[in-house]
């Protein structure tokens, strides 16, 4: 009974002290808005947005640094389910999520709903497959339990490999976001951005392990939710006077985008005419390109010779006129300098420049699902076919990747009982719906600003977000005058689904202020999963692979010690390939849930609701599962430079479609074909699905 008080007291105590930090944060978002309309410089209210809110998850990592074993890799077993469910949110809701998702929406419309639909659906197996189960076992990392349940060292070696793949690959795609960010609203270079953002995430996760890592992410996600909700709100009211934005997008504004996508599609309207003069232009370069290309596949060195040389009497040429056009002179000198310097230059460049022909394909309908294109019915029909299996096979992936990521099953061996685990993923859940509810909401409202304010606008009126967004990344935010009108069209404009919810303060004339609360916002939902993903790899190998496999006699400031190491080796690893820019955040994200549905899901829940699965089976699926799933990302992802062609039409971020039924069937086989477990491993599947007498037993380890 005292205990029980005990963890009352606790929970009652952590409801007071983040009501205080949460009135401390919005008095500290006045302040910083009076210091704006006191004419303090955009740049310095970046400085300290960053800064502080770096500061703070700082100061509570310090406070909660710790040398106990059980405090560092579990949060000492404390954690309420209110405030589990919130630690969950937050590492849940990553960069991707709170960056990418409703920047998805806005470019797929309809096709993106397979994010939402997939990650809320994978709610629902962690809380009936895995959650409770794992709790009861009641050890340290995902590995730990492979390594219980099958036995022997190489399921738990093949779990750590499987671990590290998985979170590595969503690392990445949180420090590319923190470096997003940080070179926005900071002005620094996005590489040297990325190396600055992961101080501040190794603050957290480096002094208190998982202790720290929980109460960093409460607070991250308090500023999260606040931040990604007060501009779509406002967005809301500003175009349809209404303060509930998953109302008035869907009977408002939606409709207004659906009548402008037509008018743009229309040639007979003056709109529709606009857009097609410049679509014409992305025809003509694109079939330039293609020629080009065909030209150099037969002639090689001899092609590239002849069109430097006919650039070079163009050049001429114009010199060589009587009033000789200067504009056109530098065009033409540009072109030349610009003329690639060998074969595989110019291939890399046509092939690009060919590419633009996509840029011509009539405006994709937000509302239609499935909007594809094609020159004939049954071309149509076909790629309608494979965009919805598609859309079904992301939807797989990602709710079965989500019920076998590792950084969020750890999440329930922090709660004080199986109760507590169940009941944290009702809260999980719920305070991530808060978001996912509205981020489809935001994507229309944010297209209509677009299309009603952006499009039509002189080019020499261009809001200042837009050349705050091109200096970033003009993969983000680039628009250029195709058709020399002095006019914006739709075609003209590139925008990267990664800036919409940034950007969105500023696309609707907001204070700067939100903008920066809005990237404190983001930096809390990257920052909160990559402390979750680098502890997840670091403890992995620590724990795991040092200290069970190498040295089980390591003391504990030692295993402490190595864990720390290996974090922070991690983590300039992951900084570093960030840099190289491999990918889009969602396309990272989607890949690392193929990765840990396919090498972690099938033993996971043979190993809980199978007794018969052994030893053999484990390593046989977890292997071919991992195995085929990287093998099909690697062959198909265009980052690798293969290409080969895709199997059954499927996309490379859902490479588990291949790797989870190879998984399971591995596991089938190879345990039919090998004896049974031992009787003592039984036991222990029969501890961790039932309840027992006694409780909440866990099994004993450290």
């Amino acid at each position: 009974m005292a205990a029980a008080q005990t963890q009352s007291q606790f929970a009652a105590n952590l409801k007071r002290y983040y009501s205080f930090y949460t009135g401390g944060f919005v008095a500290f978002v006045i302040l910083v808005g009076i210091l704006e309309q006191m004419g303090v410089p955009n740049k310095i209210l970046g400085y300290i947005f960053l800064f502080a809110t770096i500061a703070l998850y700082a100061g509570i990592g310090f406070m909660s640094k710790t040398a106990d074993v059980g405090e560092y890799y579990v949060a000492g077993r404390r954690v309420p389910a209110l405030f589990n469910g919130m630690a969950t949110g937050a590492d849940w809701m990553s960069a991707a999520s709170f960056i990418g998702m409703a920047g998805t929406l806005y470019l797929s419309g309809y096709d993106g709903l397979a994010f939402v639909l997939g990650w809320t659906g994978g709610y629902c197996l962690v809380a009936i497959l895995l959650a409770p189960y794992l709790r009861k076992f009641g050890q340290f990392t995902i590995p730990d339990f492979l390594g219980a349940r099958y036995g022997g060292h190489l399921p738990r070696m093949i779990g750590v490999i499987a671990a590290i793949t998985c979170s590595f690959t969503y690392v990445i795609a949180q420090i590319y976001g923190v470096g997003i960010i940080t070179s926005r609203f900071t002005g620094l270079e996005f590489q040297v951005g990325v190396f600055v953002g992961l101080a501040g995430i190794l603050v957290c996760s480096f002094l208190g392990g998982m202790k720290a890592v929980t109460w960093t992410q409460v607070a991250q996600y308090i500023i999260l939710i606040v931040a990604y909700l007060i501009p779509v709100v406002w967005l809301s009211v500003k175009h349809t006077g209404i303060p509930i934005p998953q109302i008035s997008a869907y009977t408002s504004a939606l409709p207004k985008v659906t009548a402008l996508e037509k008018e743009f599609n229309d040639k007979a309207t003056p709109k529709g005419a606009k857009e097609e003069s410049v679509r014409a232009i992305f025809r003509e370069r694109s079939a330039a390109a293609t020629a080009k290309l065909a030209g150099l596949e037969k002639d090689g060195a001899g092609f590239l010779a002849a069109e430097k040389a006919k650039l070079v009497d163009k050049v001429n040429a114009l010199k060589a006129e009587a009033t000789p056009d200067a504009k056109a002179v530098e065009a033409a000198e540009k072109s030349l300098k610009d003329f690639p310097a060998d074969a595989a230059a110019a291939k890399k460049a046509w092939t690009a420049e060919k590419g633009v022909g996509a840029r011509a394909a009539p405006v994709k309908a937000h509302a239609e699902a499935f909007a594809v294109g094609g020159k004939t019915p049954e071309e149509i029909e076909k790629n309608r076919g494979i965009a919805k299996k598609n859309f079904l096979a992301l939807i797989a992936c990602l709710m079965i990747g989500t019920a076998a990521l590792p950084h969020i099953l750890m999440r329930y061996y922090t709660t004080p009982s199986v109760h507590e685990a169940r009941v944290s993923v009702f809260w999980g859940l719920f305070f991530i719906f808060l978001l996912y509810f509205t981020a489809p909401a935001l994507a229309i409202l944010a297209k209509f600003e677009v299309y009603s304010n952006l499009v039509g606008s002189s080019f020499s009126a261009l809001p200042a977000w837009v050349s705050n967004w091109s200096t970033v990344d003009k993969t983000l935010m680039n628009i250029a005058d195709i058709n020399k009108d002095g006019i914006v069209q739709l075609a003209e404009i590139v925008i990267g689904g990664d800036l919409i919810v940034l950007a969105t303060p500023e696309i609707a004339g907001l204070p700067y202020v939100i903008s920066g609360l809005v990237a404190a916002g983001g930096l809390a939902a990257a920052l909160s999963t990559a402390d979750g993903l680098l502890l997840t790899i670091a403890n992995a190998m620590s724990h795991d692979l040092y200290y069970k496999m190498i040295d089980p006699n390591a003391s504990t400031v030692r295993r402490i010690a190595v864990s720390k190491g290996l974090l922070l080796v991690v983590a300039l690893t992951a900084a570093y390939v960030t840099s190289l820019k491999p990918g889009d955040i969602l396309f990272l994200v989607g890949a690392a849930f193929s990765l840990a549905a396919s090498g972690f899901f099938p033993a996971l829940v043979m190993g809980v609701f199978w007794k018969r699965a052994n030893w053999l089976g484990a390593v046989l699926g977890m292997s071919l599962g991992l195995g085929i799933c990287a093998y099909y990302m690697y062959m198909t992802y265009p980052f690798f430079g293969v290409n080969a062609p895709k199997w059954w039409d499927i996309n490379p971020i859902s490479a588990g479609t291949f790797g989870i039924p190879a998984g399971f069937l591995g596991i089938i086989i190879g345990s039919l074909i090998s004896p049974a477990p031992s009787k003592e491993i039984q036991e222990l599947v029969d501890h961790v699905r039932y309840p027992s007498l006694e409780g909440d037993i866990e099994t004993k380890g450290t």
